[in-house]
C-alpha cells in the first residue's frame, strides 16, 4: 500500500521566496573550508547574496583564505532556532571564487550591509586593501524549517 504522507523533507523545505526572507534575516553564516590536512576549518562570518551568490570579505591572509586558494570547494550554513521544534536553515555547498581589489571589497559590504546607500564603518574602509571578497556560487542548496512539522516529529 502507498505511503499518502508527504516525506518530511518536502514538509519542512523551504520555498524559494521563504529561503530569500530567511537569507534576509538572519545573515549570520558558519563557513566550512578543508585544511591541507583535510580537516574541516569552521569559521563564523556574516554574508550577504544577491543573484544567487553568496558573499563575504575576507582578509587576504586569514587562513580560510588560504584553504579557499587550495580547494575552493566550501559549505556554508545559515541557521536560525532554539528547540528542535524552531530549527529553520540553509545549507550551501558550492565553489568559492576568492576577488581581490578594494572596489570589489567595498561592494560586497554593500551587498552584504543590504543596502548600498548605507556606509560602512571606517574600518572596512580602512582594511579593504587588506581584505578579499569571497564569492560562494552555489551547486547545492538544502534548506529546512522545522516549525512546519507543527510540533510532529
Amino acid at each position: 500500500m502507498a505511503n499518502d504522507v508527504e516525506p518530511r523533507r518536502r514538509q519542512i523545505h523551504l520555498t524559494p521566496e521563504e529561503q530569500a526572507e530567511f537569507l534576509r534575516a538572519n545573515r549570520k553564516a558558519a563557513l566550512a573550508t578543508l585544511d591541507k590536512e583535510g580537516f574541516p576549518h569552521l569559521v563564523a562570518m556574516t554574508l550577504g547574496v544577491r543573484d544567487g551568490a553568496y558573499y563575504m570579505t575576507s582578509y587576504a591572509k586569514a587562513q580560510k583564505v588560504f584553504n579557499i586558494r587550495r580547494n575552493s570547494k566550501v559549505g556554508l550554513m545559515i541557521e536560525a532556532g532554539g528547540a528542535y521544534a524552531e530549527l529553520k536553515g540553509v545549507m550551501v555547498r558550492g565553489v568559492c571564487d576568492i576577488i581581490e581589489g578594494e572596489d570589489a571589497v567595498r561592494d560586497a559590504g554593500a551587498i552584504i550591509s543590504g543596502n548600498s546607500a548605507t556606509p560602512r564603518r571606517r574600518e572596512t574602509n580602512d582594511s579593504a586593501a587588506k581584505r578579499v571578497v569571497l564569492k560562494v556560487r552555489p551547486l547545492r542548496i538544502v534548506s529546512w524549517d522545522h516549525s512546519k512539522l507543527g510540533g510532529r516529529y
